[in-house]
This record gives C-alpha cells, sequence and structure tokens, in this order.
C-alpha cells in the first residue's frame, strides 16, 4: 500500500446504529447493555476480561440455537438512555457507570465490568440517564 495522491471517496456509514455478530447459544432482548466479547462477538453485558461496552440493543435477537456470528444484531451506538442502578444520587450528575448486568450499572467498577457511558440526569435512586458515545471502542 502507498499514501494517497489524489482524492478518494469511501464508503460511510453514520455510526449510531452498528450490526454486530451475535454470540452462540444466547438471547439479546430489546434494551439490553451489551458488549463486544473477548472473541469477538456481541454478548449481554456482565463482567469479563478482554470485553467492551457496544451499546444498547436496537433490537431482539434470539440466537439461543445458533452458533457464533450465524446471526447479527443492531446495537444503538449514542444516545442518551434510562439505566437501571440502586443508590444513586443527585451527586453521581457526571459519574461514569459500569455495567453490572445487560440491565443495570453502577457508579463503582468491579472486576471486568464495562465502562457503559457518563450520568446526565438524576431520575431517581434507581434510575438515571445516561450518555453513550460510540461506546468505548
Amino acid at each position: 500500500m502507498t499514501a494517497l495522491a489524489a482524492n478518494k471517496d469511501l464508503d460511510q456509514k453514520d455510526g449510531k446504529l452498528v450490526a454486530f455478530p451475535v454470540v452462540a447459544s444466547d438471547i439479546l432482548y430489546k434494551g439490553a447493555l451489551v458488549k463486544i466479547n473477548a472473541a469477538g462477538f456481541l454478548a449481554p453485558c456482565a463482567a469479563e476480561a478482554g470485553a467492551q461496552f457496544a451499546g444498547v440493543a436496537y433490537e431482539q435477537i434470539d440466537n439461543s440455537a445458533g452458533a457464533a456470528g450465524a446471526k447479527t444484531c443492531r446495537v444503538e451506538t449514542e444516545g442518551v438512555f434510562e439505566m437501571l442502578g440502586a443508590g444513586l444520587a443527585q451527586a453521581d450528575v457526571g459519574s461514569s457507570v459500569y455495567a453490572s448486568d445487560d440491565q443495570t450499572v453502577s457508579t463503582t467498577q468491579a472486576a471486568n465490568e464495562q465502562l457503559v457511558g457518563k450520568i446526565v440526569e438524576f431520575v431517581s435512586a434507581t434510575k438515571v440517564m445516561v450518555k453513550i458515545n460510540n461506546a468505548t471502542f
């Protein structure tokens, strides 16, 4: 390969809604917090070394009987989403949150939990609005 010597048009996607191949033998539910696992497949968020937050599942995909990559799921990689937690407070606005599972976030990171985004609005002690932006990869 050599450096460009002229203008070039590139194929482009907006990157806000991206399809990823789904992990084997699992179901992803619409609205789930999802990650790219260490093997490179989309899976529900849960602690896992080497995994990175991907976004929020745009649709339900049932790959419970399929091999890894047999199906794809569209994922929202940007936006502000209401998320569940516990012991949340107004003072948490601006704090980073981490995925405890595929629907719960916490302001403290346990081992191998994925960074999800930042709290932009306090709703209640169990709900906050979280901004995700191009996920974390």
